[in-house]
């Protein structure tokens, strides 16, 4: 999906104009894949635009630098406040927001710690990931011949840059066999996540999802939806799941970001078929909750 230009981006620590937002073509980051970066949204609410979860984005985006190594600067109230200061200066009711720390210009080699971390924050307009029509109807998708990365090969938990080729080879097997997304399975074989999205399933009114031990990355949409569940009273469970269980599921859904909350029609031409009734109910109080009509939910939003 193509980027709409927005007007300011913060790098290190100075709102700078759009095109202003240049590095250098011998960036550590670039080459080696040495950054963390983060996937955020602000929507419009009736009280302003509202940062759904901002706090917990940017603490996890601290947790995945310090996986890294990679000492971010400043603190993560002057990053929350950087946020919401590039959504002021772009004027924007709604958007995507990327922030991303990431080693800069000095040095090239393996060796990155005298390599300096830079950090910026950027922000634009982005509709949903995997279209409107995905989000009510459905996605197909297919078991990717790509494993997902290993806990000891690559740091499932942290959300880096150059962790993201995994996604990129399986979201590009997805497409070049007419499929709208992939599944990876972990190193054990059992079902882990989407290229970017978390994954659930319904059978028999259970609402189950991989655990962390299947090499997932802890998404902060994914634990909302998990609370939201939990409040409508639907069981709920961690566990293993094996991909004959997605074959027989009564209902699928990936949630993320910039997913959201999507269900999934098909998998591997086994149909699952259109969108269950727990995937709408949930999805139904997603929207509801970001668009700031659930009081009891509006300590996840944080208005700019």
């Amino acid at each position: 999906m193509a980027i709409t230009e927005a007007e300011k981006i913060w790098m290190n620590g100075k709102l700078v104009n759009w095109s202003d937002a240049k590095v250098h073509v011998l960036t550590h980051a670039l080459h080696y894949g040495t950054g963390v970066f983060e996937g955020i949204r602000a929507y419009e609410t009736d009280k302003g635009a509202a940062v759904f979860r901002l706090t917990d984005h940017i603490k996890r985006l601290f947790r995945s630098a310090k996986i890294y190594r990679m000492d971010i600067p400043y603190s993560v109230e002057e990053i929350i406040e950087a946020v919401k200061e590039t959504i002021r200066a772009n004027n924007l009711k709604s958007c995507y927001i990327r922030p991303i720390v990431f080693r800069g210009y000095g040095e090239m080699g393996l060796y990155p710690m005298k390599v300096p971390v830079d950090v910026s924050i950027a922000v634009w307009p982005w509709g949903a990931y995997l279209g409107d029509e995905g989000i009510k109807h459905g996605v197909k998708t297919r078991i990717s011949s790509f494993q997902r990365i290993s806990p000891n090969a690559l740091p499932p938990a942290a959300k880096a840059t150059g962790q993201y080729i995994n996604s990129i080879l399986a979201k590009l097997e997805a497409e070049d066999s007419g499929c709208d997304e992939a599944i990876l399975l972990d190193h054990q074989g059992f079902v882990s996540e989407g290229p970017g999205e978390n994954i659930f399933l319904v059978r028999d009114g259970l609402v189950r999802t991989p655990p962390s031990s299947a090499s997932i990355l802890e998404g902060i949409t994914r634990n909302s939806v998990m609370d939201i569940a939990c409040d409508m009273d639907y069981p709920i469970i961690e566990e293993n799941i094996v991909r004959s269980d997605l074959y027989i599921a009564d209902e699928a859904f990936f949630t993320g970001t910039a997913a959201e909350v999507v269900p999934i029609c098909e998998v591997d031409g086994r149909v699952i078929g259109v969108p269950g009734s727990v995937t709408k109910a949930i999805q139904d109080k997603f929207f509801s909750i970001i668009k700031g009509k659930e009081e009891e939910y509006m300590d996840w939003l944080e208005f700019v």
